[in-house]
């Protein structure tokens, strides 16, 4: 297959997905600008979701009594949370705010989408049977739920691009323990459980180590045209 030229600003695209890597440790003697770190965040705000019901929350947390007792569930977040300037729980809305006569979605629609009523109720239709038929998720609770957490991926996506474009570094993660991390949230007054869980934490500073080279599949692998 011919390979084709990029433009500079391709180029420029590609160059911050090299940059990022999963950053395991971070440089804890530096500290992200508040207008970095706010462009981050806004760049999780407008991204995409299923109907525009934007499922999530994101919590900052800075606090070091806090990490702490975060780090004592978070296997996989040993390093960034004592190291990383800036530590981003984000959570998803449980499946009671996400069914088509909840209370959130009719704020979403009345008050944020700003449609009209026979709009709402067009609309309200059209995202039950979604929800009941074409997706089949209403009836089971954990699909739901991750259905949700599905979408907040879409922003942690974006901002660690974003990040990596301004040269910011990042780190997603997984590795924690879900029912101890939520019921420190709650305990803190930080969560409320009847009506998010957590879905995924992200870390972002400056790298302390170089990384090993990024190692993909090839296109040829992966990619297919039909």
């Amino acid at each position: 297959m011919q390979t084709l030229a990029l433009t500079q600003q391709q180029e420029e695209i590609l160059s911050a997905y090299r940059f990022r890597h999963a950053t395991k440790e971070f440089d804890s003697s530096r500290v992200v600008p508040e207008r970095d770190f706010r462009f981050i965040l806004e760049t999780g705000r407008l991204s995409p979701s299923s109907f525009g019901f934007e499922p999530w929350k994101f919590v900052v947390v800075q606090n070091p009594e806090i990490r702490e007792k975060l780090r004592a569930h978070a296997w996989g977040a040993q390093k960034q949370l004592s190291t990383a300037s800036h530590f981003v729980l984000i959570l998803a809305r449980l499946p009671q705010d996400m069914m088509a006569d909840s209370a959130y979605i009719q704020h979403m629609m009345q008050d944020v989408h700003e449609l009209p009523e026979e709009v709402i109720a067009g609309r309200g239709k059209v995202y039950d049977q979604f929800l009941k038929v074409d997706f089949a998720l209403a009836h089971n609770e954990r699909a739901m739920f991750e259905w949700g957490c599905r979408q907040t991926y879409l922003a942690l996506g974006n901002m660690m691009t974003a990040a990596a474009q301004i040269g910011v570094d990042s780190c997603p993660i997984e590795g924690f323990d879900k029912a101890r991390i939520e019921q420190v949230l709650t305990e803190e007054g930080i969560m409320d459980p009847e009506h998010f869980g957590i879905s995924v934490m992200a870390a972002f500073g400056y790298r302390l180590n170089e990384p090993r080279p990024k190692s993909r599949q090839s296109s040829e692998e992966i990619i297919q045209w039909v």
